[in-house]
């Protein structure tokens, strides 16, 4: 902390890891940690056992005060915001809405680390919608938080691009990292009063909706790489869902998957546009490659109800799959 400005006094609002992380590296750079705000624990795994958020953890392990509110327009969370007094609040993933009474109670009002280049990808799923999208850059926007939905003034942007390779997992934890990095920075000119404010461009808003289960399962109509970057998007959540027209009660999960070439006699290339979406071309040896929209989709690891993820050649040694078989988005289908 530099000398002669002294730490801010912060209430921290966020759940997941991607907040977890931020909250860390607040708490590294000497700012006072008034208050933590999280969800509610909640049940998870075969067991339904309530499990706390990764800043619960965090906060509980550092001795933080803690709070989690079922909703922030009660009077109760109110007053007590008004009573920690807190220079500034900072929000990550928290994932409740903050009404006008609470965006005004900091001195220096909300901050909100948002995981996209704003305003391209507002809303709750940024991270997964950029990879699904094709986009080759990402980022971080730290904005001054107002009622609407990711729309506020921005206050720092900090740019990632988004690899080739890149999972909906991968991209998190660097844009965890970044975010982290870049709200500190952000402080810290808040500290010195030189943090400014722009609004964001007129142009090029578009919403990062949810994830659902629905958007999990596999449209074989689509383009070979809208497919590959849905997967790619979707690993580790939701995972993408492959469902064979025979076993329509074990959707197959999908987690790695590219563009099909042909064989050496151009069987893939030739046989996908005759051929219905969704009809396996080639099963063996040690390829599962499906007919799409443009062309074909190679299947690289897969997962079976109660299995492990397992690369298409030991895949297809347990489920036997044969060519003219057909994947389909639902049982419906």
């Amino acid at each position: 902390m530099p000398m002669g400005r002294p730490a801010l006094r912060i209430v921290f609002a966020g759940t997941p890891e991607f907040a977890a992380a931020a909250l860390e590296a607040i708490a590294a750079a000497g700012h006072e940690i008034a208050l933590v705000l999280t969800r509610v624990d909640k049940p998870a795994g075969r067991g339904r056992a309530l499990h706390e958020s990764a800043v619960k953890r965090l906060a509980r392990e550092r001795g933080f005060a803690i709070e989690q509110p079922r909703t922030l327009r009660d009077a109760a969370i109110q007053s007590r915001l008004r009573a920690v007094a807190a220079d500034v609040m900072v929000v990550a993933a928290f994932g409740l809405i903050l009404p006008a009474e609470v965006l005004a109670i900091p001195r220096h009002g909300c901050l909100n680390i948002h995981a996209s280049l704003l305003p391209r990808w507002r809303g709750a799923a940024p991270i997964q919608r950029a990879i699904e999208a094709g986009d080759s850059e990402t980022g971080i926007t730290i904005m001054q938080m107002d009622e609407g939905l990711d729309t506020g003034p921005m206050l720092l942007v900090e740019r990632e691009p988004i690899r080739g390779d890149d999972t909906g997992g991968s991209l998190h934890d660097r844009l965890a990292t970044l975010g982290a990095r870049a709200i500190v920075a952000a402080l810290e000119r808040l500290r010195a009063g030189t943090l400014r404010a722009q609004p964001q461009p007129a142009d090029g808003a578009c919403y990062a909706n949810k994830l659902t289960r629905a958007d999990a399962s596999i449209d074989w109509t689509h383009a070979a790489r809208r497919i590959v970057d849905r997967v790619r998007a979707f690993d580790p959540v939701p995972g993408a869902t492959a469902v064979l027209e025979r076993m329509p009660e074990a959707p197959i999960k999908v987690w790695a998957a590219a563009a099909a070439a042909g064989d050496e006699s151009g069987h893939v290339s030739a046989a996908a546009p005759s051929l219905r979406p969704g009809t396996v071309l080639l099963a063996g040896p040690g390829r599962l490659v499906v007919a799409c929209g443009d062309g074909a989709v190679e299947l690289r690891e897969l997962q079976r109800p109660g299995s492990r993820r397992l690369p298409a050649e030991a895949f297809l040694r347990g489920c036997p799959v044969e060519a003219g078989e057909r994947f389909v988005m639902s049982p419906a289908t």
